[in-house]
């Protein structure tokens, strides 16, 4: 398989030192950021929509270095009602698809994005679980935003020779891989996919191979992270807000990428995201990209690093070895 990693946890590093710290820890590929949540330190997009002499020295970067350049990243929230996030991250994207059908890269990650409640809505609003009228009512009016932009986008990708991966994250309208198939159906998706994190559906308390086979061909690109529950969640559940603001301190921070942050978590959460095998052993990566072999034998596997407890490099490195060694035994 093609094991490599998101280097938004690098971006203090250069492209090339990225590449050289990911290479030196066995992996092959690297998949980059270009817009979306966070910036794009390691892609221009911009010089590279409009330079084919730039297009070909970027792909060099890469030859010469001996590792592939294994997908773009541009998560955001395409749906947002909000003037300045909205349509940031719905150019951020369309302008990925352009550059990764002029660079010949061929998957982009990707999040289905969460519209508001109504028209007038000013913030983004997740519905979890209907149980009442009003809130099917805001999941109609939801997917009569999302259906329409997500089948454009569907022709977009087809006509640049990309393919679009969700990730089935929280706070966005498909963060299950039912929720993905029933949209997939909807609006007969034929180049969006999932991007498999299956650390999303950990903390649901998902069976993840069962997912695995039910997504099956519609699984485009694949993300290694990690997730542990914690005593927390016997009081807490796993759907807990009792999260703060970021905190002062930069060394308590959790970090997602050149100076952007999470929230802070509780003292004692109900999980974490954690350093692939701090979560679940080798073993159990073993029979996941055994799983994910089955649907494609030259998937795009890569590592994305967010354990908090972790440097950049340490977290890699820790990484990198388990799932490396989940892989020879797959």
């Amino acid at each position: 398989m093609n094991i490599g990693a998101y280097t938004a946890c690098l971006h203090n590093y250069t492209l090339e030192e990225s590449l050289d710290i990911l290479k030196g820890n066995g992996l092959t590929g690297a998949e980059v950021n270009v817009g979306g949540f966070i910036p794009s330190p390691h892609c221009p997009v911009d010089l590279l929509i409009g330079s084919k002499t730039a297009r070909e020295d970027y792909l060099g970067i890469f030859a010469d270095k001996g590792m592939r350049l294994a997908g773009f990243n541009c998560s955001g929230n395409v749906l947002d009602p909000q003037a300045d996030v909205g349509p940031r991250h719905d150019y951020d994207l369309r302008r990925a698809i352009e550059m990764a059908g002029k660079l010949g890269v061929a998957e982009i990650v990707c999040m289905s994005g969460c519209p508001g409640t109504d028209p007038d809505a000013h913030y983004p609003a997740w519905v979890v679980n209907p149980w009442n009228g009003e809130q099917l009512e805001v999941l109609e009016y939801q997917k009569s935003v999302a259906d329409p932009y997500w089948r454009e986008m569907d022709k977009l990708a087809q006509d640049n020779g990309v393919k679009l991966a969700w990730e089935l994250h929280p706070h966005n309208i498909a963060f299950t891989p039912v929720n993905f198939l029933e949209f997939a159906e909807r609006i007969d998706a034929k180049n969006i996919g999932v991007n498999m994190d299956p650390s999303h559906l950990m903390w649901q308390q998902m069976d993840i191979v069962a997912s695995i086979k039910l997504l099956g061909d519609h699984i485009f690109h694949v993300h290694a992270k990690d997730t542990k529950l914690y005593p927390g969640v016997a009081t807490r559940g796993v759907i807990d807000s009792s999260f703060g603001p970021v905190p002062e301190n930069p060394a308590d921070r959790t970090p997602t990428g050149m100076s952007h942050y999470c929230s802070s978590w509780p003292e004692d959460p109900a999980w974490r995201f954690v350093g692939i095998g701090v979560g679940h052993d080798v073993a159990w990566w073993t029979e996941f990209l055994r799983a994910i072999k089955d649907i494609n034998p030259e998937m795009n596997v890569n590592i994305e690093h967010e354990d908090q407890s972790m440097s950049q490099l340490d977290g890699i490195a820790f990484a990198a070895k388990n799932l490396l060694e989940a892989e020879k035994a797959a």
